[in-house]
């Protein structure tokens, strides 16, 4: 028997839709459909988007999972929004 490689996406037939840009600090930044913020920012090479108040020091993507907070950033104006949902 032979096993087969295949990608999650391939696995249900699913296609992303058409790419879209978003605006990081005035910058364009390539996204597709159904990725985090947090992981369109890694793609284009942004590890940490915002520092702490105590001391600056860099925050990114720390849980991946919305229990932390450390990657909170603003989305369409509206502050303290998790990049990794």
């Amino acid at each position: 028997m032979r096993l087969r490689r295949t990608t999650p996406q391939g696995f249900v037939r699913a296609r992303p839709g058409p790419g879209f840009e978003v605006t990081l600090d005035g910058r364009p930044v390539p996204a597709l459909p159904g990725r985090t913020v947090a992981a369109v920012l890694w793609e284009a090479g942004v590890v940490a988007w915002r520092t702490t108040r105590d001391g600056g020091r860099p925050r990114g993507v720390f849980c991946g999972i919305g229990v932390c907070f450390d990657c909170l950033v603003t989305v369409n104006d509206r502050p303290n929004q998790r990049a990794c949902l």
